[in-house]
């Protein structure tokens, strides 16, 4: 009788422990990589000391946008898309995607920069409009052929 009862003891502390530690890992992983995903109003709204890494969407203002060839990036105006009125200058330093332009809707990653209200992207992401419409018989076709 004395081994059945430490047997079960043993099991016992077995699955304690691997609970514990998968407990552990998901309270740790979604500590650390947390990142809010945010639009310019919810973003202006939020403490900056709570931004250190976030996702922003948005769409791309005319004003304010500045190519910058010799560097390989873009800074630029990310507009609120229900409060225009809303904004927030970005810079981010990498390949700008081909179909980047004023009024297309843009989805960034990055962080703010200290003291400013400004957004360091690191990811640069365009949604952009779907190129194709249906004709008569339902199928995909681009704009302005004949079908």
């Amino acid at each position: 009788m004395s081994t059945s009862k430490n047997q079960k003891w043993v099991y016992l502390a077995a699955v304690l422990l691997v609970g514990a530690g998968v407990g552990y890992l998901i309270f740790s992983g979604l500590s650390q990589n947390s990142v809010y995903f945010l639009n310019v109003s919810e973003a202006l709204a939020m403490p900056a000391e709570k931004l250190a890494q976030a996702r922003l969407f948005g769409t791309v203002s005319a004003d304010g946008l500045v190519h910058e060839p010799s560097a390989m990036g873009v800074d630029f105006n990310v507009l609120d898309k229900d409060d225009p009125s809303k904004s927030i200058r970005v810079t981010y330093r990498g390949a700008v995607p081909d179909t980047f332009k004023a009024g297309v809707e843009v989805i960034l990653e990055g962080s703010f920069k200290a003291g400013a209200r400004q957004f360091e992207a690191t990811t640069l992401l365009t949604k952009c409009p779907s190129k194709y419409e249906k004709n008569a018989r339902g199928q995909m076709r681009p704009p302005g052929s004949e079908g």
